[in-house]
């Protein structure tokens, strides 16, 4: 093989390792043995494990954000139909590359503060943000809450989809529209001014 080659070998077996056992529980002597290298060949070209396991997830949060990017940024479409978009997008993704995403909802490893399924979801949100301050400018709601609103609506629709991942009782598309059902109607009713009934009433 190529250098090119090998390191591609690498990051794809070390793809699939992880996902099954986790960055803990894969070895550098599994990783070798499994590519079929020694372990100075990994240390090469990634440094080691973390090396690898970083490079694996950067590929995977590139390659997510992508596919939201470009749900998110269709020209003319109704605030519904984006949410619809980025519903499907989420749930492609976890279907066609499902060792990525369990790989992505895994706790990073100790040190590393960026790559958590976490920041990626802060990643998507942000993207997310404007869609949402422009659609409660229209309903005269606060726009400075959409960031929160963002964060609320992609993690919605990231656990829903671990969980449909596992269990695959449902059809992908009802389970986006269940969801964007879910959350669009939700949107549609929202108070201006929401108050904790509990608050309110020791207030009154």
């Amino acid at each position: 093989m190529t250098g090119p080659q090998r390191r591609q070998q690498l990051i794809e077996v070390g793809r699939r390792l992880f996902a099954e056992r986790g960055f803990e529980g894969t070895t550098v002597e599994e990783i070798a043995a499994t590519a079929g290298v020694s372990k100075p060949v990994l240390y090469e070209h990634f440094g080691g494990k973390e090396g690898l396991y970083a490079v694996v997830v950067d590929r995977e949060i590139q390659a997510l954000l992508g596919q939201m990017t470009e749900a998110l940024t269709k020209e003319g479409a109704h605030a519904r139909a984006l949410l619809e978009a980025a519903a499907m997008a989420l749930l492609d993704y976890i279907e066609n590359s499902t060792d990525g995403f369990r790989i992505l909802v895994r706790d990073s490893p100790p040190g590393q503060s960026t790559g958590s399924f976490a920041s990626l979801i802060s990643d998507i949100a942000s993207q997310v943000e404007h869609i949402l301050a422009a659609e409660f400018r229209r309903r005269r709601l606060d726009p400075k809450t959409a960031p929160l609103y963002a964060q609320m609506l992609v993690g919605m629709v990231a656990i829903p989809g671990g969980w449909w991942l596992d269990s695959r009782r449902m059809k992908k598309e009802d389970v986006a529209a269940h969801l964007v059902n879910l959350a669009w109607n939700g949107l549609s009713g929202m108070e201006a001014r929401p108050v904790l009934r509990t608050v309110r009433d020791r207030r009154e």
